[in-house]
């Protein structure tokens, strides 16, 4: 019976999208084009060429965010390597997020892949529970195999609530478990506006908040290897038996996009978290309960823009020669060496660079013991005169107290010499 369900399913969808335009009755079977039918778009909007009008115009990017006028009931722009919001309207009201929540289920993917507790090569068996998911899907059957790699694809791309749903049991045993590590992870990453009901984000009593999704989508991101997926536009599975494409018209049109995730139900709207990087700097813009999904494209470029236009991201160096070493009073050494971790980079408004300076201070002698990993100096780094950012120095390594002797063969030496 759910099976014969799953079919009348599949054949409802396909004549819907078939009557809007788009696929035929056979578009959702393997060999035919399968897309996000939650996206409200049809395969040939998706694969047209010419340019969407939330593209082809050219605003005017604003210098301040009095001026950056967006839709939708909620939105925040992050820089990534920060975390520091650049804009934000509404950014805590909760709301449904539609699929937007499986960037929480491709971050505990990417993460069980990091930590090796599962593979990419890694084959899995399609369960009835997932393969009686509704909305978008790749339409596996019971007992169908797929790797963990075309399974993440097809979450990525297309996402796939049955590939979804197949992931979660693969890596907790039950989608339910999936469930709470979802919110475990959320409660971990100080996302205080989310609540999780499902791993695909069908359940649309489940709720978060743009803030929050730009929390978790910096955290994905930090697994540069998700960008694999992300970034794809067209692409196939079972051996080029379907054919996929991505909702997420930035990664087509956009330059330096390379994500995130699309989401649309009628309660939830349409929602984006849009990711990209330039000259180093990556941004994330999630704006969610557009009306239109040219509105969440159109409100989501004008955040990247203005991101793009007006800040930069500064990498500090210390000039060479600068960290000397320290002399070191009555210890086993004469001195210790001064060492500094790889600094991380200050996020600027763009011109900023030419009015920074830097002030490195090492204290002038240290009194042994001195201890591996010892703070013996800042740098400073100022901008117009304001504190921007400090710098621990620290002693190379450890440097212990001279004993008594040690004192006399030292005094002996030098008596000798």
């Amino acid at each position: 019976m759910k099976q014969w369900k799953k079919i009348m399913a599949a054949l409802l969808s396909a004549a819907v999208m078939a009557m809007a335009g788009g696929l035929s009755a056979f578009a959702q079977q393997a060999g035919s084009v399968i897309i996000d039918i939650e996206s409200g778009e049809t395969a040939k909007q998706l694969m047209s060429d010419s340019l969407p009008a939330w593209i082809s115009s050219d605003p005017i990017i604003p210098t301040d965010t009095s001026s950056l006028n967006v839709g939708g009931k909620s939105a925040v722009l992050i820089e990534l390597s920060s975390g520091q919001v650049l804009f934000e309207k509404n950014s805590h009201e909760r709301l449904p997020i539609a699929s937007v929540n499986k960037v929480m289920t491709l971050l505990l993917i990417m993460e069980a892949l990091d930590s090796g507790i599962i593979g990419l090569d890694d084959t899995v068996a399609c369960s009835a529970h997932a393969a009686s998911m509704g909305g978008s899907q790749i339409w596996l059957e019971p007992g169908e195999i797929m790797s963990v790699n075309d399974l993440i694809k097809a979450i990525a791309v297309v996402s796939a609530n049955d590939a979804c749903a197949m992931m979660a049991e693969y890596i907790n045993g039950s989608e339910e478990g999936f469930v709470r590590s979802m919110n475990e992870r959320a409660a971990a990453l100080g996302m205080k506006d989310t609540q999780f009901k499902d791993c695909s984000g069908l359940d649309d009593e489940a709720y978060s908040s743009a803030y929050d999704v730009a929390l978790m989508s910096r955290e994905l991101m930090k697994h540069k290897k998700i960008t694999k997926y992300t970034t794809i536009w067209m692409d196939t599975l079972r051996k080029g038996q379907s054919q996929l494409v991505n909702t997420n018209k930035l990664v087509r049109f956009y330059p330096g996009a390379n994500g995130l995730k699309t989401g649309t139900t009628g309660k939830a709207g349409h929602n984006l978290s849009a990711t990209a990087e330039r000259s180093g700097m990556g941004l994330a813009a999630v704006i969610l309960g557009c009306k239109t999904t040219d509105e969440r494209f159109g409100g989501a470029r004008k955040m990247l823009d203005y991101g793009f236009a007006n800040y930069a991201v500064y990498t500090p160096k210390v000039e060479v020669g600068a960290l000397t070493p320290v002399k070191v009073l009555r210890g086993v050494d004469v001195k210790v060496e001064s060492v500094m971790n790889d600094l991380k980079p200050l996020l600027i408004k763009k011109g900023q660079e030419k009015s920074i300076t830097q002030n490195l201070t090492l204290a002038e002698d240290l009194e042994a013991p001195v201890y591996d990993r010892q703070v013996i100096g800042e740098l400073t780094l100022m901008i117009e005169g304001n504190v921007a950012a400090k710098y621990e120095v620290y002693a190379a390594c450890g440097v212990p107290r001279l004993g008594l002797i040690q004192a006399f063969k030292r005094i002996f030496r030098a008596l000798i010499a």
